[in-house]
């Protein structure tokens, strides 16, 4: 999806927001996150919630959730567009506009948009086009609606009122654990105790230590070498 942006008389400029392929639930390691999972594949039931909030803790795997579920609605037929407003809030919140079309709209880090008066205007008249269009919404946030500090009680009303759950972060056995399925899942042979030694040594957030999977799986493939603790201390400096 391309989103323009105005900027007075100066040339348009553009937006390419993208799913990443990999981002799936296929590779998302669940832990104490089950339940949260099924609720987003359910949206598409008749049990299911329309409206979904997900808050987790920065590192959590908040995006990946979000844009598997793109994935999973896409898979069942259903046209998505994910939006992250990290990436959006300096544009015009005119980008949310005609978004009801589409049976799922995700939007991520809604945490940026608090406070900010035509932004929070936007969302709470996106929020009703989309009930009115009896489509689907999926937002998430590093804090909870209350957490927000939204200004505007009618989006804050809005927020508060859809089903929330929490994105558990993950242990650090579970994120070794993780990070040997995203391995197995792109046919790198990666074995727990290197996994352990990358999550022992590496960042928190599973999008830093599969960056650092990248690295090493082409380092490997150039090298002809397999992933073991001492080619990861070679390779990362360790």
């Amino acid at each position: 999806m391309v989103l323009n942006k105005s900027a007075g008389h100066h040339p348009q400029l553009t937006l390419s927001v993208l799913v990443r392929d990999d981002a799936r639930f296929a590779n998302f390691y669940a832990g104490a996150n089950e339940e949260l999972i099924q609720a987003v594949q359910k949206q598409w039931t008749l049990a299911g919630d329309p409206f979904l909030y997900i808050w987790g803790h920065p590192g959590s795997g908040r995006s990946h959730l979000l844009q598997a579920a793109c994935h999973y609605a896409d898979g069942l037929g259903h046209h998505s567009v994910y939006l992250p407003l990290r990436e959006l809030v300096s544009y015009e919140p005119s980008v949310l506009e005609g978004l009801e079309k589409l049976p799922l709209v995700v939007l991520d880090d809604l945490d940026v948009i608090a406070g900010n008066e035509d932004w929070e205007i936007a969302l709470f008249h996106l929020f009703n086009r989309i009930r009115d269009a009896e489509g689907h919404l999926l937002m998430a946030a590093n804090v909870t609606p209350r957490g927000l500090a939204v200004a505007l009680p009618d989006l804050a009303s809005r927020l508060s009122g859809g089903v929330m759950y929490q994105l558990h972060s993950l242990q650090p056995e579970e994120r070794a654990l993780a990070l040997v399925l995203r391995a197995r899942r792109r046919g790198i042979l990666l074995g727990e105790d290197v996994a352990r030694f990358l999550v022992g040594r590496g960042p928190e957030c599973m999008s830093g230590l599969a960056d650092i999977l990248d690295q090493l799986d082409q380092e490997s493939l150039s090298q002809q070498r397999k992933l073991t603790i001492p080619f990861v201390k070679e390779v990362l400096g360790w």
